[in-house]
């Protein structure tokens, strides 16, 4: 299928109203027009963790949330992203109970990594241990199996408890293989159109590596993957936090990829008045992109932007973010900080508050956004211009996951700055020039100036960085020039 060139929505299942049926109408009520790019729905499955993210099974929807009908009902009109956390699976699937009472003679023992499987003695040498990229303190947990009474150690990435609720999956086991056919056939009988792989990245675990995007083993896997959704006319997107440059091997294989560089390059850009990182950034990234500018996590810094910033500058960056309220989240593994101490993996907090919740400072942000070439997502806390929530949890991330009442929504909608939003989204999805040609045009350092073109349509941007005022310039039907401002 081809990916729709409009805007696309990021949200949790019950994060708009409290449920599937309630999201559909908040859609259909406040923004029938706004997202035909599709809507990406933040696992709605039944989960034992991390805000779905610790799915028991992709079969089923958590009935909290609603039902399948409500996923193919919002599927009528729009798109829908629903992710595919490839690398593991939750502790409290049946998968697992299952291996947790019988271990070894388990039908399922296949789909888990027991260090053995990788180290035979089941010792792995610390050398080896400390050159993986960690997630968590170490990546292993270790569970007693209950008709035997052993210990077995198995293989956990990700996970804020210990043992860990997420349990990756042996993805070159052929019983792995299997069920992650049959979730891919479910989604696509139900209408699903993209999938995100979640935490791709870490799915190959190999001896004397760092376990993260081990070549060529990666791209093995992905075009399994890939010949099997082609079938189910299901688009993949691998969602990849690395260095920069492996992001574009992705897309070098023609893959859909995240740019996760941009919200950091546009922070850097209006803090600091100057267009000169961002241009040089542009000018070479490659145009097959997702852009975002906030998400469920934070903006990213390491190692998506590793040598795309000097640790000197970024630290300014960080702390402005947390002068305006937001909160870090820091990288585990000591070999993979900078030689100065800097550790910093995500900045969280809205992207509204990050911008000193500054109206005009937020609209040239998603205007930037918008005028760079990819898929543009907006997370639904930016769609409100929400601010920084109360952290009641002790998880740093839910300072941009507030769950939204119906009257909260209904009071959003009517602020200025959202209403300037919709609109300048509504510019996006509908001027044809945007399915052109991109070009960045000559300013001063204290300028952007971005310019498409299509069939005798063109629109240019100019922001002034100064005042942070956004202007676009662009050939109406009649052609006539009309000044837009943002």
């Amino acid at each position: 299928m081809a990916v729709n060139n409009k805007v696309q929505l990021i949200t949790y299942p019950d994060s708009l109203g409290g449920d599937l049926k309630t999201l559909h109408n908040v859609i259909e009520t406040h923004f029938p027009d706004i997202f035909k790019g599709g809507i990406h729905i933040l696992p709605p499955f039944p989960s034992s963790g991390d805000r779905g993210f610790a799915p028991l099974t992709y079969l089923e929807i958590e009935p909290e949330f609603g039902t399948w009908d409500d996923i193919r009902c919002i599927g009528e009109k729009h798109d829908i992203l629903l992710d595919l956390m490839v690398n593991h699976i939750s502790a409290k699937s049946s998968f697992f109970q299952d291996f947790l009472k019988k271990g070894r003679k388990s039908k399922y023992v296949d789909l888990f990594i027991t260090v053995d499987k990788i180290w035979p003695d089941g010792n792995p040498p610390q050398e080896e241990v400390e050159k993986i990229f960690l997630r968590r303190n170490e990546p292993f947990s270790e569970f007693t199996i209950e008709k035997t009474g052993e210990v077995e150690k198995v293989w956990t990435t990700f996970g804020k408890v210990d043992p860990s609720e997420q349990i990756d999956l042996d993805i070159n086991s052929p019983v792995t293989r299997q069920l992650l056919t049959k979730f891919l056939s479910n989604f696509s009988k139900n209408k699903v159109k993209i999938v995100r792989l979640d935490a791709v990245g870490y799915v190959i675990k190999k001896p004397r590596t760092s376990c993260f995007f081990v070549e060529p083993e990666i791209y093995e896997f992905l075009d399994w993957i890939t010949d099997m959704t082609n079938s189910m006319d299901i688009e993949l997107l691998p969602e990849v936090h690395a260095h920069y440059k492996t992001q574009y091997k992705l897309a070098e294989q023609g893959y859909w990829i995240y740019d996760f560089i941009l919200p950091y390059m546009v922070l850097d850009t209006l803090f600091n008045k100057s267009s000169i990182r961002l241009y040089a950034y542009l000018n070479n990234r490659p145009e097959k992109q997702y852009t975002m500018l906030d998400c469920h996590d934070g903006v990213p810094v390491k190692p998506d932007l590793n040598n795309l910033y000097e640790s000197s500058e970024a630290r300014k960056i960080v702390e402005k973010c947390i002068e305006h309220g937001g909160n870090l989240s820091l990288i585990y593994s000591p070999k993979h900080k900078d030689l100065d101490g800097f550790d910093v993996h995500q900045i969280r907090g809205t992207y509204f508050s990050l911008l000193g919740a500054d109206d005009d400072i937020y609209l040239a942000a998603r205007t930037i956004q918008f005028f760079v070439p990819g898929i543009p997502q907006v997370y639904y806390v930016g769609l409100l211009a929400g601010e920084n929530d109360v952290i009641s949890d002790g998880d740093g991330r839910t300072v941009n996951r507030h769950n939204y009442s119906l009257k909260e929504i209904d009071q959003a909608v009517n602020k200025n700055v959202v209403k300037r939003l919709l609109k300048l989204i509504r510019f996006r999805n509908d001027y044809p020039a945007f399915n052109g040609d991109f070009k960045i045009m000559d300013s001063e350092k204290n300028e952007i100036c971005l310019f498409w073109q299509k069939e005798g349509k063109s629109c240019l941007l100019r922001i002034d960085l100064e005042n942070y005022k956004s202007v676009i310039e662009y050939i109406d039907d009649h052609g006539k020039v009309v000044r837009y401002l943002v």
